[in-house]
């Protein structure tokens, strides 16, 4: 009996987005196109903008439909903090700064240590508590410090919930502190948007990032919600689309894909939320059975209800998955973007752990198509596989 484990990588497509998908693809013309197949395609695209928008709590303006999560991010870090800059990192005398979290994506982390070294940006990675949420206090005497010095903070960004540990951010109190110092946040919601309700408009937020394939729909879709007035250079040349800020033809099937799929999930959320925080109590009681001493991250935080990272002493996450993997459990080890490769998990070095429990982590994330079976076949084999892969280990050793 197999298992996967591993929705925060690609959730499992939903029918009916792959249904409404291949129906817009079947479509004729581009939507920038003038004639009647091109009006026909544009129209799919706005309604599917004003869905999206709908269940966001956004204006339809301010949806700019991307590839996916990691575009939305690169433009809503790289697009504003150029679009302050100009040409260089001071403005009006004032160097320009960005702000983000120690436990984030990629997307986010590398786009802005590129600012850092290829840019002169001044970065600053805000810390985590212990719990892996943010530290507000830290964060505030650093924002106080950097208004002291003159450096003006293009962006600051904190996503909503991790994609490791599932911890949920504070994004309120952060919209608040950063309004203080007169700062725009951007929050990568890719993981939270399947599981809670987001209100754009609501949140004060300058900018979103949501992605297609953590909800249900295809992968190659995704959408950075901006606010009009907040400003972005584009990072792709060669047309006027979405607001001038992402050229390229207009992704019709995908724009509808993502609608049906953020819609589908919107309704099912509360008892989706409930069913999910069963199933990973579940499996997390289950897996501290089998190893008592395994250490579960963010156990102290409000979590995404199907996120589990642990790790298990005397392991190492390569060979404890690729066992999983052959008896057909799919797991994680950290962030999915990392071209199959398994590391240390940057979440866990964050919250303060050693490099043995990083290399020994353990990522289950739960979603729409996990049963109480999967979790109980995980179980059954998570004895074996774990037994073999400390002998392994201590073999090296």
């Amino acid at each position: 009996m197999g298992a996967y484990l591993d929705h925060a990588a690609t959730a499992p497509v939903l029918p009916e987005a792959a249904e409404a998908f291949a129906h817009a693809a079947a479509e004729l013309g581009n939507p920038s196109a003038v004639h009647a197949f091109g009006r026909t395609t544009r129209r799919i695209v706005e309604e599917s903008r004003e869905e999206i928008a709908a269940v966001l709590g956004a204006d339809p303006a301010e949806v700019i439909l991307t590839s996916g999560g990691t575009e939305a991010d690169n433009l809503a870090v790289l697009g504003r903090w150029e679009a302050l800059a100009g040409e260089g990192p001071e403005v009006a005398g004032r160097r320009l700064g960005v702000v983000v979290s120690a436990i984030e994506h990629p997307a986010v982390l590398e786009s802005a240590h590129h600012l850092a070294q290829r840019r002169g940006a001044g970065l600053h990675v805000a810390p985590v508590t212990a719990d892996g949420v943010l530290d507000l206090d830290a964060l505030a005497d650093h924002l106080e410090q950097a208004e002291r010095a003159g450096v003006r903070i293009a962006v600051c960004s904190v996503m909503w919930a991790n994609n490791e540990t599932g911890a949920i951010q504070p994004i309120p109190e952060l919209v608040d502190l950063a309004g203080t110092h007169g700062i725009e946040v951007h929050s990568d919601a890719v993981q939270a948007a399947a599981h809670l309700p987001i209100d754009f408009g609501a949140s004060g937020l300058a900018a979103l990032s949501i992605s297609g394939h953590k909800l249900g729909a295809p992968v190659g879709i995704g959408a950075l919600i901006a606010r009009r007035d907040h400003a972005l250079a584009p990072h792709h040349h060669g047309g006027v689309q979405e607001r001038g800020v992402r050229s390229g033809t207009v992704p019709a099937a995908g724009a509808r894909a993502l609608a049906v799929a953020l819609t589908a999930a919107a309704e099912r959320r509360a008892d989706e939320a409930r069913r999910l925080a069963g199933l990973r109590d579940r499996l997390q009681a289950g897996l501290l059975a089998i190893a008592p001493d395994a250490r579960i991250w963010s156990a102290g935080a409000d979590r995404l209800p199907g996120h589990l990272l642990a790790s298990v002493p005397g392991t190492r996450s390569e060979s404890v998955l690729f066992a999983l993997d052959m008896a057909g459990i799919a797991a994680s080890a950290g962030s999915a973007c990392r071209a199959g490769v398994v590391g240390a998990s940057a979440a866990v070095l964050a919250l303060g752990g050693t490099e043995e429990e990083a290399r020994s982590s353990l990522r289950f994330t739960l979603g729409r198509t996990t049963t109480a079976a999967e979790v109980d076949a995980a179980l059954t084999t998570l004895p074996s596989v774990l037994t073999r892969a400390r002998a392994a280990l201590e073999g090296i050793r």
